[in-house]
């Protein structure tokens, strides 16, 4: 098959190759996808760059967690009636050497959710990791309609799926965001209220809209936002995070959060309980089949320019999901 790959952790044009590899099997429990459309995430670019301490954790990687395509072998204690089902694909990469970034993936049969026909294979490649970390922010921690909510990096892969189903769940969706054109995403996207988090009044901002503060908050930058969010969440309130780049360790004001009774939930999509794998991608399959989601299409490369995409992903200036096309 057809695959990109990176022995070695590095700069995307110094450690990137593309060429043949074996067509890998299907193991018990296990489909294999031809693949037609990858998702490039921030986090492949951090695994194959090596940031944050991050190290090999194969010999060789073939990158990508997020794709769409079709069936076409099964393993053993799979219905075989799976094959040339459209799927989307979630996680490949998380503790397989194996991504999609290949003509070819195998994962287990529940990370191959059904794609209805009316949804491309590109959109199926929007979902993923983003879409399943926005479900989990939102309703780990119960209903929300009626109820505020905050995005951060309004215009981001995440955001886009977490106002979209805020608002379809009943909220009043806030979002920031610090230029014109990552404005007009998030409004895009549905958000009610856009607040340009580089002026020293966002916080009054809010809380001009909501007095009370925001009752959840998805949150992009944990450390970076925190004099924000932790100004505006409300009594009760949840700040769900999924990334702290910029401060990996920050300092807590920890009675600030106490006295409101504020929870801090981290969201890692390879962690999550399956009971909140499968009420995420049950809920997304209902949006999908509705066709009541969009999805956000930054750019489109062949599987050849995959050092390009991933550049273009590491610059952080794109708006929306950077798709591999596969051959």
């Amino acid at each position: 098959m057809r695959a990109a790959w990176y022995d070695h952790n590095g700069p995307a044009d110094q450690v990137l190759s593309v060429g043949e590899l074996p067509d890998p099997e299907p193991g018990v429990g296990e489909v294999r996808v031809r693949m037609k459309s990858a998702g490039i995430n921030p986090a492949d670019v951090k695994r194959r760059s090596g940031v944050g301490g991050r190290t090999m954790t194969h010999p060789r990687v073939v990158p990508g967690d997020d794709g769409a395509g079709i069936i076409d072998k099964v393993g053993p204690r799979v219905p075989a009636a799976r094959v040339g089902h459209r799927v989307w694909v979630h996680s490949a990469n998380h503790t397989s050497a194996f991504g999609t970034a290949a003509e070819y993936v195998v994962v287990p049969a529940t990370q191959a959710i059904e794609l209805p026909d009316r949804t491309s294979f590109d959109e199926g490649a929007c979902l993923g990791v983003p879409a399943l970390t926005a479900h989990r922010a939102l309703f780990a921690d119960g209903p929300i309609d009626g109820a505020s909510v905050l995005v951060t990096g309004g215009a981001g892969a995440v955001s886009h799926y977490a106002i979209q189903l805020a608002k379809q769940a009943g909220a009043t969706v806030l979002a920031t965001a610090s230029t014109a054109d990552k404005a007009a995403a998030a409004r895009g996207s549905g958000a009610d209220h856009v607040i340009d988090y580089r002026k020293p009044d966002a916080a009054q901002a809010i809380l001009d809209l909501v007095p009370a503060g925001v009752d959840r908050i998805v949150d992009v930058a944990f450390g970076a936002n925190l004099p924000l969010t932790s100004t505006v969440i409300g009594t009760g309130g949840t700040i769900a995070t999924y990334s702290s780049d910029a401060d990996p360790e920050p300092a807590l004001p920890f009675y600030t959060l106490m006295r409101r009774g504020v929870t801090i939930r981290t969201v890692l999509v390879f962690v999550m309980p399956a009971p909140a794998l499968r009420a995420g991608t049950d809920h997304i399959t209902r949006l999908l089949t509705d066709n009541t989601l969009t999805h956000r299409i930054a750019a489109r490369y062949n599987l050849e320019s995959i050092a390009e995409a991933h550049r273009a992903v590491e610059n952080g200036r794109s708006i929306g999901k950077t798709l591999l096309t596969l051959p």
